[in-house]
């Protein structure tokens, strides 16, 4: 399309919005256009005629697309009025004579646009040319459900069901998820306050608690090799494991400590050495585990960590998250509400002092922007994710940082200058002013969560899996799916 063409369409369509808005408050119409002509009111739908539909704009576009239909005889009541794009009913939000104005409905892959009008829609107009539908990244549920009282069970089950009785439920604590190395088909997620290890599985679409003896897990990850699984836990005295390994070798059911310290927030692997770095909530300490010694040499006892420095004050509560090339990790600060960041000394293979990326010390709130001028409110989980365009201007960083907000209600993303800015959420502002809620669809204007914590990405199929913990879901952002033939 033209900008020519553009211009055109938008001169119409506000024309269009002002003459509804001066007929329905003066009970006149008409305006003029930029060649100032006089819109006329329109005039009733006559069934003697034919509907005729002439052109529409824009061409193309996805889910929530606003689309204005051209032609003839369309009448002036939106009640009389139908619009199927696709095959699919698109929302109509007004009619003027020789124009409709709708929104392009969810998976209206064919793009066959066609207006039905009177009370018994059998005058009907057809486009000749079909609208170019695109597929949008969109918020859906996975699983999980909330019931009138928010007391539903804690239960395993099948991702969906006629039957709610046979679907998985609970999912009411702050999650963390880790998806398997060796199988992307595995979700492994843990849930503070619960004593479970959970596996989300895609082959067969359920849900299974795997363990029950865990005491306040707080996060999964992975050995380099996959064969070990080390899960970090949070718990009250210095001679309480911290974190400990289960094998694949023994379907997960087995337990080695690895450390033993206090209030352990999570732990992570580097993706290149190996080693494992840990945290304590008590002091702020960032702590060093040597894992290839444990492994290799043997006699490393569950006290041979390194404290490698201390986050600010006492009660920091906060987890590690470890670029894939290894070169750095974020720290995300979960109760003071910003991000650090420590480099990586490849000669002496250890993390050096954090920086301040974003947000600021105990100042809570929602601002994008960059660096000090950003403002978090309990950010949760964050995932690696390659930009495309990075790639394409061989940048030398090619990631963006994915996070839940939890108290934002919402997806961010940080990028490597420490930009952020809102990835999904707080949207269905129509609805009310509140910023959380549960409502799918497309990623801001209709999206809502309510205190998202658990994230993961699953690169092969290019999706985002949400622990939504208020709303009792894991929710999944994707793009729409294609309809099943």
């Amino acid at each position: 399309m033209s900008a020519t063409q553009i211009r055109r369409s938008d001169s119409r369509l506000v024309c269009w919005i002002l003459s509804a808005f001066i007929a329905l408050i003066l009970g006149m119409g008409g305006c003029k256009d930029d060649k100032g002509t006089v819109v006329k009111e329109a005039a009733p739908f006559d069934p003697s005629k034919p509907v005729v539909v002439s052109d529409f704009l824009p061409k193309t576009g996805g889910m929530g697309q606003r689309l204005v239909i051209y032609g003839q005889n369309f009448g002036d009541n939106p009640a009389d009025v139908s619009v199927f794009i696709g095959g699919k009913k698109a929302v109509v939000i007004g009619v003027q004579g020789e124009s409709i104005y709708c929104f392009v409905p969810r998976q209206a892959y064919s793009g066959e646009i066609e207006v039905r009008v009177g009370s018994d829609g059998n005058a009907v107009g057809k486009a000749q040319e079909h609208f170019a539908y695109q597929r949008k990244m969109v918020v859906s549920t996975l699983a999980g459900y909330r019931n009138d009282r928010g007391d539903e069970p804690w239960k395993d089950g099948k991702f969906k069901d006629p039957d709610q009785n046979k679907m998985a439920s609970g999912f009411w604590n702050d999650s963390f998820m880790r998806f398997d190395p060796k199988n992307p088909k595995h979700l492994w997620v843990t849930f503070d306050g619960n004593n479970g290890l959970y596996l989300i599985n895609f082959q067969d679409s359920t849900i299974t608690k795997k363990r029950s003896d865990f005491d306040r897990p707080r996060s999964v990850d992975f050995t380099l090799d996959g064969k070990y699984m080390i899960i970090a836990e949070d718990r009250g005295n210095e001679d309480d494991r911290a974190t400990y390994r289960l094998s694949r070798e023994k379907d997960w059911q087995d337990r080695e400590i690895l450390t033993k310290y206090k209030q352990c927030n999570g732990a992570s692997i580097h993706p290149v050495n190996g080693e494992m770095y840990f945290n304590s909530y008590s002091k702020g300490e960032f702590f060093r585990f040597d894992l290839n010694k444990y492994f290799n040499e043997g006699g490393v006892g569950d006290k041979d960590f390194e404290k490698l420095f201390v986050v600010q004050d006492p009660g920091w509560e906060y987890k590690i998250f470890i670029h894939p090339t290894g070169n750095y990790a974020y720290i995300v600060v979960i109760n003071q509400h910003y991000i650090l960041r420590i480099d990586y000394n490849w000669e002496k293979k250890r993390f050096n002092q954090p920086y301040l990326v974003c947000g600021k010390l105990s100042s809570s709130g929602y601002t994008d922007g960059v660096g000090t001028s950003v403002r978090l409110n309990t950010p949760y989980q964050g995932a690696f994710v390659k930009n495309p365009a990075y790639v394409a201007e061989g940048k030398q960083d090619q990631y963006d940082f994915y996070f839940t907000d939890k108290m934002n209600h919402a997806i961010r993303i940080l990028t490597p200058e420490g930009s952020v800015t809102t990835f999904a959420g707080r949207g269905s502002s129509s609805i009310n002013p509140n910023p959380w809620g549960y409502v799918d669809g497309d990623l801001r204007q209709d999206a809502r969560f309510d205190r998202p914590t658990g994230l993961a990405y699953n690169e092969e199929e290019g999706a985002f899996y949400i622990g939504d913990r208020e709303n009792r879901r894991i929710r999944k952002i994707a793009l729409e799916e294609m309809p099943v033939k």
